[in-house]
């Protein structure tokens, strides 16, 4: 029987996420759909404006992990982009916006319905929703995601067999398909993919339901504005927060990965 813990939460607890499990085999036809049929200009533009980017958040090696998603900070990706007019080297904020409203409404129709039978039922409850791909051979260096207000839950979309886990603390933790993992992720994780083939799934952040409403967002706010200054790119979601002290590195079994930065040169 599965246990759970401060940092690896029960889902059972949070009934506002039936919708988005319930849906999950759509999802994931939906994004094989996509990359399967999506022109190679839209998925270039996916890939590089969908997409939360990180400048803190390291990997061993050449393995990557690819993401793009829909909703950030609780706005569909085409308001988020108006919102903080972010402007990209080949689009400006006008046209990023337009066409990604056009790919979330042509790829990812069931995916925004299921987000906005969430947030109605749920007061705006959740706040990211965007595909996370971790390819063969990927190891990410120990990292918290600092917000003590947020849980992220991962649904599994394609989820191979063998050593795909995330570490987190000191528990060894996998994905499932059809079914959420959730953990609070400020505690500090450390993810890896030793086998080879991909592992997707649907990263989903979301308020913690027992927390003031008003303090989280006014979190939430203050903590974006600095995200979006050190990094446009980033969609609010990593920040140089997310660095893990050394200290961790020891405590939880990961010292070895101290020595990256100078190994990898």
């Amino acid at each position: 029987m599965e246990t759970f813990n401060e940092y690896h939460l029960n889902p059972e607890q949070f009934p506002f996420l039936k919708s988005l499990q319930d849906s999950w085999k759509m999802i994931r036809d939906e994004f094989t759909h996509f990359n399967n049929y999506a022109s190679d200009e839209e998925l270039k533009f996916t890939y590089d404006i969908l997409g939360p980017k990180s400048k803190t958040i390291k990997t061993k090696g050449n393995s990557k992990y690819s993401a793009f998603g829909i909703l950030f900070q609780g706005k569909f990706i085409e308001e988020y982009i108006q919102l903080h007019h972010i402007e990209y080297p080949d689009y400006g904020t006008d046209d990023a916006s337009e066409n990604a409203l056009i790919l979330r409404k042509k790829y990812f129709p069931n995916l925004t319905k299921a987000i906005v039978k969430v947030n109605s039922i749920a007061d705006e409850i959740v706040r990211n929703v965007y595909f996370g791909t971790f390819h063969p051979g990927l190891d990410i260096k120990l990292h918290v995601n600092f917000n003590p207000h947020m849980n992220r839950g991962y649904l599994g979309l394609i989820v191979p067999e063998g050593d795909i886990a995330m570490k987190i603390c000191h528990d060894k933790l996998y994905w499932h398909e059809g079914k959420f993992l959730i953990l609070d992720h400020s505690y500090p994780h450390a993810p890896h993919n030793y086998t080879n083939y991909d592992r997707t799934v649907l990263v989903v952040d979301f308020f913690k339901p027992d927390q003031p409403r008003e303090e989280v967002m006014r979190f939430e706010q203050e903590q974006v504005t600095q995200r979006m200054h050190d990094n446009p790119y980033s969609l609010g979601v990593f920040g140089k927060s997310d660095q893990a002290p050394e200290e961790d590195f020891i405590k939880y079994g990961l010292a070895h990965q101290l020595a990256w930065d100078k190994a990898l040169g």
